[in-house]
């Protein structure tokens, strides 16, 4: 399958180093955090574990079950897939605060930014767009909105088509984002931060107990942001509410709430020449300074749960959203030989021999209003059951849902052209008028039934096996693109197939496949002509092992990947798409979390990816797939220098990348280094965060329209963040 020197070298490496080191991965008994994560017979202990407990003050990386592998809460060990569990001790202590910075931590992601009738986050993961992927607590977050970690205890990512726990989509797989939960302890801290660049924020988490069973839990957050690039400015509020009721008893019923607003900037970056980013200065911007982006979601979620016996659950969650949003955007949409409109637009990554100081931009608006509806419901049914010498852990259950969407387009006309260099900052200049557009109305039904059983043969030895049958059935009208009307339904069995094998309680094996699935009509959004073909299906092949070293205060682990769509939408005429594409990707990944001492903790992960367009009707067949790049880095490092102070940092690595299929422009990869210092004592922490420390110009976000622009990552930024605990 993987043929090229650099991986086999990391795969030789990563399967080694745990190989062949058996004393010390053999080290102590597991800790408590470890034992918990299975049964299988512990190894002789020879070395004494690692005292973590020692260092109060300093914060954990370090998780050992997630809920993104199997609908609920599963030891990692026993996931068949690569999964990175991002947590908020991790956030905190790298001055993380939105969910794109949170994601830097996963290997294989990149960022994209809005496009067509997609705005807010918007990401790839393992080459595949995973716009519509993003969940909250198990659901499908379909809002389009620029997500805070305020009230996040943590990101779970899971690696590789998973439709059989997701439904549609979850190509290159899902991102779930868990939510804090209320709980029996009383608690509150209030955080402030100031950096560089007029950026403040505030947090308030409030935790109080109202009964022996009962609690209610408040996260809220302000801030206005700054940025080394010009004119941009975001100010956004949130609050997140929850009422648990039941703590501990067998019947437990929970509410919950997200309320956001954001007042952003948008920021559509620069364009290409001659093939790369245009060489212009970090904090160039070409939008007008009266565009802004305003979101305002509102997400509410009721779930009961009741435990008849330990061995037999019924779980019952729903969740109700709504989400505006009201954006007037401006993008730098050609490069052009001259001040006039009518001046040559240079196309196919903007190769000339004119200097930057010759060449003018052409500006374009995005300007939309649209409206997300969802409703969901899951009812799951969790038993555990013994045939004989086997043990079953079965999850059975039933999803249905409703999603809406409109889209009103507005175009804005007369947009001045300004020049490539040093281009004037303005607002909307009088002679500029509005044209009403399209007028998307969508909405989609959807049910499905799920089976998945993890079954242990031996202490050894386990088989997850699981499968789900879907029908999604959309419709869409436009009142002046084409199609005016289009309607599909589609009916899909997913499958989910893996080998585990534990010969001791630190060290794990695994064969897994996965199969996912994709309708034209996912998004809600359909291009013209691809609404009468079948949906499009990505087969995942993953190989892989997970470690547990130093009695579990370690976590290492690897795995190669093949992940195909072989039936791709492709355009073959003018007036007709086919599923005759095919998008490969091979690749190779690794991670490690935890303590190499009671005093030092890293957090780390690598991916290679070799992806390839291998079949493709457009002129891209043997392309690189967009925003998809062949390395990406990150690691995360803290020591503990005394009992109260703290240092720490890392590298955030990406090798060059497309900014479109066509592969006319090419983004250069590069490294951003960040660095932390910290003072923790009982009742308060004091933290400086040095983004980008080497003022390094790099390219973060990509947006593959108009030939392929590239949105300037963060200067140097400085932040001081100080919490304090009641």
């Amino acid at each position: 399958m993987l043929n090229h020197t650099p991986l086999a070298t990391a795969l030789a490496l990563a399967f080694a180093i745990p190989l062949a080191t058996p004393a010390l991965a053999q080290s102590a008994p597991q800790n408590a955090q470890t034992s918990a994560r299975n049964d299988t017979p512990a190894a002789a202990p020879t070395l004494p574990t690692i005292g973590v407990q020692a260092q109060a003050v300093q914060q954990d990386f370090q998780a050992d079950r997630a809920t993104v592998g199997a609908k609920t809460p599963t030891a990692l060990r026993d996931i068949p897939q690569t999964v990175t569990v991002i947590n908020r001790d991790l956030l905190a202590s790298q001055g993380a605060t939105s969910f794109a910075d949170a994601l830097r931590n996963a290997p294989g992601v990149t960022i994209g930014a809005a496009e067509g009738g997609q705005i807010g986050n918007n990401i790839n993961l393992r080459g595949f767009t995973a716009q519509n992927d993003i969940y909250l607590d198990g659901f499908r977050d379909r809002n389009q909105y620029y997500r805070d970690t305020f009230d996040l205890e943590s990101l779970e990512v899971l690696y590789g088509p998973s439709s059989m726990l997701f439904g549609r989509g979850s190509t290159g797989g899902v991102i779930n984002q868990v939510s804090k939960k209320a709980n029996l302890t009383d608690s509150a801290e209030v955080s402030g931060m100031i950096g560089t660049d007029d950026r403040y924020r505030s947090t308030v988490d409030v935790n109080h107990k109202l009964t022996d069973t009962s609690a209610i839990r408040l996260n809220a957050f302000g801030q206005s942001l700054g940025s080394t690039r010009d004119v941009m400015k975001n100010k956004d509020f949130g609050v997140a509410p929850e009422l648990r009721f039941g703590i501990g008893t067998p019947t437990e019923i929970t509410l919950s709430a997200l309320i956001q607003h954001n007042h952003d900037m948008p920021d559509y970056g620069i364009q290409a020449l001659n093939g790369r980013p245009s060489p212009v200065p970090k904090n160039t911007f070409y939008g007008l300074t009266s565009d802004r982006t305003i979101q305002d979601v509102q997400i509410f979620t009721a779930a009961i749960k009741h435990k008849f016996s330990e061995d037999l659950t019924l779980t019952n969650q729903t969740q109700i959203s709504h989400s505006t949003t009201d954006a007037r955007e401006t993008a730098p949409q050609a490069v052009l030989t001259g001040p006039l409109s009518s001046s040559t637009a240079l196309t196919n990554g903007n190769f000339t021999t004119l200097s930057p100081s010759q060449l003018f931009i052409k500006l374009q608006s995005h300007d939309r209003v649209i409206q997300n509806h969802a409703i969901y419901n899951d009812t799951m049914l969790e038993y555990k059951f013994d045939t004989g010498p086997i043990r079953h852990d079965l999850i059975v259950g039933v999803e249905v849902g409703h999603d809406s969407y409109t889209n009103q387009a507005y175009t804005r006309n007369n947009l001045p052209i300004v020049p490539m260099l040093n281009p004037p900052i303005m607002g909307t200049p009088s002679n500029v008028t509005t044209t009403v557009g399209n007028y998307a109305d969508s909405s989609a039904n959807e049910i499905a039934a799920y089976l998945n059983d993890t079954i242990t043969l031996t202490p050894h030895w386990k088989l997850i096996g699981g499968v789900r049958w879907d029908r999604f059935s959309a419709g869409i009208r436009n009142t002046i693109s084409a199609p005016a009307y289009a309607s599909q339904t589609n009916y899909f069995t997913s499958v989910r197939a893996g080998v585990i094998y534990q010969p001791t309680d630190w060290q794990s094996y695994y064969v897994s496949y996965g199969t996912s699935f994709n309708p034209s009509l996912e998004n809600l959004t359909v291009t013209n002509l691809t609404q009468n073909l079948a949906p499009e299906s990505t087969k995942s092949y993953e190989i892989g092992g997970k470690w547990d070293l130093f009695g579990g205060n370690m976590s290492v682990t690897s795995a190669i990947f093949r992940e195909e769509k072989d039936n791709a939408r492709t355009q073959v005429s003018p007036t007709e798409y086919q599923l005759a594409g095919n998008i490969r990707v091979d690749g190779f990944q690794a991670g490690v979390t935890g303590h190499i001492t009671d005093k030092w903790q890293i957090f780390g992960g690598y991916t290679y990816m070799d992806a390839t367009i291998l079949k493709a009707a457009d002129g891209t067949q043997g392309h690189t797939p967009a925003n998809t790049p062949r390395n990406t880095l990150t690691f995360w490092t803290t020591y503990a220098i005394t009992p109260h102070w703290e240092i720490g940092g890392g590298p955030i690595y990406m090798s060059p990348r497309y900014a479109s299929n066509t592969n006319y422009v090419k983004v250069p990869g590069y490294t951003r280094w960040d660095a932390t210092a910290a003072y923790h004592a009982k009742k308060y922490d004091v933290r400086l965060n040095l983004l980008n420390l080497t003022n390094k110009y790099y390219y973060d976000a990509l947006i593959p329209s108009d030939g392929g622009r590239s949105v300037p990552g963060i200067g140097r930024t400085l932040l001081a963040t100080f919490n304090y605990r009641f």
